[in-house]
């Protein structure tokens, strides 16, 4: 008997109940639909997670200023200034190991064009903060430091400013608005950046020069010190961690720091926060996979018990099979292609259940759908050695009945 009759009967003996069995493919059905869908959620958060982190620029480092101190009560880190703008400068221009660093100074208040108004974030930076934050233009220009040096009224805003003060698709450059009654003149708009990890609107702001927004928006000077956070972007080849060491130590011996005292100053590695937060979306992946591989264990005695009760019912077709000829190899083939086939058609209505749940759930959570064809073959071949694995049992219990008790078997 070849191959091909026997998959003719083994097909042929699963349509009679078609039923029973489906019934019997729905636990390998769910485990590699569950597999396939939650190893593709997994990588699609992990996607997101990545996407959110790149957004705030990369190889980055914020330096805080310190904590103040009145009465016992400690403020928290930035509530006392003691980073100064030649830190600044001695950060940006003597430590080979950063690339680049710029001031943020941020305020919110109300900004007016001709006719409408909104409230939304101001930030005073310098040039730099553009490529250690990965913003990019879209219209128009950025920013120079002869704008900066001159105190020049003029303000990079970002498109949801733009929507709420003009309408969609508007171009602003060469506009004036108002900030805190002070006109600056529009010079261009950033291209769209999304949300930050606690979900602000990065679109949501405007952009002016460091000296304009001391000068124009400031309620009070600081002097000497930055009234407000710096960022640092590390030198690719050296590293976030070799930055965050270097900036560190020039930071202390520039404040005249002792061994003994403690930074007067904070400074982060958010590069770390975002490897955290794809560790634990890791773990919760590999959790939420473990859980469904557990299904299609289960599918696969759901398939050896199914078995059983086929070679007992069809213990009399066992005996005619073999009378005529049949051998035990051939009785063996036939029910091993029967729960073989059963996994396979169960691994297939799995993957494409998998896969509509994955696209599904994409799009509810706005993440983007990471469909992994290694995965979808290691489920499909995995669902295919539960079947053989679960159904060589039976099929052997099968191969083994003596024909003549077979015969008179009712």
């Amino acid at each position: 008997m070849n191959v091909l009759e026997t998959m003719t009967l083994a097909v042929r003996s699963l349509l009679r109940s078609k039923m029973r069995s489906f019934l019997t493919a729905l636990g390998i059905i769910i485990g590699v639909g569950a597999v396939i869908a939650m190893v593709a959620i997994g990588d699609g958060a992990r996607a997101n997670v990545q996407k959110v982190f790149d957004a705030m620029g990369t190889n980055l480092l914020i330096v805080l200023p310190g904590s103040s101190n009145s009465g016992g009560a400690r403020g928290g880190a930035g509530t006392q200034p003691t980073i100064t703008w030649d830190d600044l400068e001695a950060i940006r221009t003597q430590l080979p190991s950063v690339r680049a660093a710029a001031p943020e100074m941020r305020t919110s208040t109300q900004v007016f064009s001709e006719d409408q108004n909104w409230t939304t974030s101001v930030t005073g930076t310098t040039p730099d903060f553009f490529e250690v934050r990965g913003w990019t233009i879209a219209k128009g220009r950025r920013f120079t430091d002869a704008d900066v040096e001159a105190g020049a009224k003029v303000a990079v805003i970002g498109q949801t400013v733009v929507e709420k003060l003009y309408g969609s698709g508007f171009d602003p450059v060469g506009q004036v608005i108002r900030i805190k009654k002070t006109p600056f003149t529009i010079i261009g708009m950033t291209a769209r950046k999304g949300q930050s990890p606690m979900g602000q609107d990065y679109d949501d702001s405007i952009l002016v020069p460091a000296t304009s927004f001391q000068r124009q928006l400031q309620s009070q000077s600081l002097g000497k010190y930055l009234s407000g956070t710096m960022y640092v972007q590390a030198d690719a080849t050296a590293g976030t961690a070799k930055a965050q060491q270097d900036v560190t130590a020039l930071l202390r011996e520039r404040h005249r720091l002792s061994d003994e005292e403690a930074n007067d100053f904070d400074v982060r590695d958010l590069s770390e926060i975002a490897n955290s937060r794809q560790q634990s979306t890791e773990t919760l992946s590999l959790l939420l996979a473990s859980i469904a591989a557990v299904s299609l264990v289960v599918g696969g005695i759901g398939i050896m018990n199914i078995m059983l009760v086929s070679v007992t019912e069809r213990t009399r077709e066992i005996g005619v099979r073999v009378a005529v000829g049949a051998r035990p190899r051939d009785i063996l083939a036939q029910f091993l292609i029967e729960a073989l086939t059963l996994a396979l058609l169960g691994g297939l209505i799995g993957t494409a259940l998998g896969v509509g749940v994955a696209q599904l759930l994409a799009s509810q959570f706005q993440w983007p759908l990471q469909l992994r064809p290694d995965v979808i073959f290691i489920a499909l071949g995995f669902s295919a050695l539960v079947g053989v694995g679960f159904g060589l049992y039976p099929a052997r219990k099968a191969s083994q009945l003596d024909p003549i008790d077979a015969l008179r078997y009712e």
